[in-house]
């Protein structure tokens, strides 16, 4: 084979990569199947390979699905119910349904090492880089994924729910499942990235003492 073929392979390879991480989007709800254990594994791998200054690895995952749902659900209820401790518990009951919204919840948590010379802002931004790499994996499989955050994320009880320690940080859950089928005219337009871009120009000299 050839230079030429090969690279021309390539080219349309890559093309075809950059076409399916155009195409996603987030997904709300979603149905079964999940992703499989293997397939799932290989999403976690490429949360492994996302930027990580001082190679800290801070992103712990925490998987919820199966019957734990339903203990998840009661966990959401609870917390809201504790936000209004005058209003009957019944009126939370709808809470319960966001746990049944996939059949896959992944916890994004945060592990702060703060003895570490790395920045907390950027060993954060390392964990929201690995979720991205999932959240981009899950699409490529064919699968839907949506980041969701909300009052309960930021709730200390649901920390504790969660196990988690006083170092570690939720930033939201990943919700994963198989996407809805579309109806048409549903899918909303990504604008263009001209209006978020713009090239830097040194000052002038003059100008900056001024």
């Amino acid at each position: 084979m050839t230079s030429t073929l090969i690279a021309d392979r390539a080219d349309r390879t890559s093309q075809t990569a950059i076409d399916l991480l155009l195409s996603r989007r987030s997904h709300w709800p979603l149905s079964a199947p999940a992703p499989t254990q293997q397939q799932l594994q290989h999403i976690f791998d490429a949360a492994m390979r996302a930027t990580d200054h001082g190679r800290l690895r801070p992103w712990r995952f925490i998987t919820i699905r199966d019957e734990a749902r339903h203990a998840f659900g009661d966990v959401l209820v609870d917390l809201a119910a504790a936000r209004a401790p005058d209003e009957a518990r019944s009126a939370h009951e709808h809470r319960r349904q966001r746990a049944m919204a996939a059949p896959l919840i992944i916890a994004l948590v945060a592990a702060v090492d703060l003895s570490s010379s790395v920045p907390e802002l950027e060993q954060l931004l390392c964990v929201g880089a690995a979720a991205m790499n999932m959240l981009n994996a899950i699409h490529l499989y064919g699968y839907g994924g949506f980041w969701a955050t909300g009052i309960d994320t930021y709730e200390p009880a649901m920390h504790r729910a969660l196990g988690l320690d006083a170092s570690e940080r939720l930033l939201g859950f990943l919700f994963v499942g198989t996407p809805q089928k579309e109806k048409e005219g549903q899918l909303t337009r990504r604008p263009s990235s001209d209006a978020y871009v713009r090239e830097w120009q040194p000052i002038q000299c003059d100008a900056a003492r001024a």
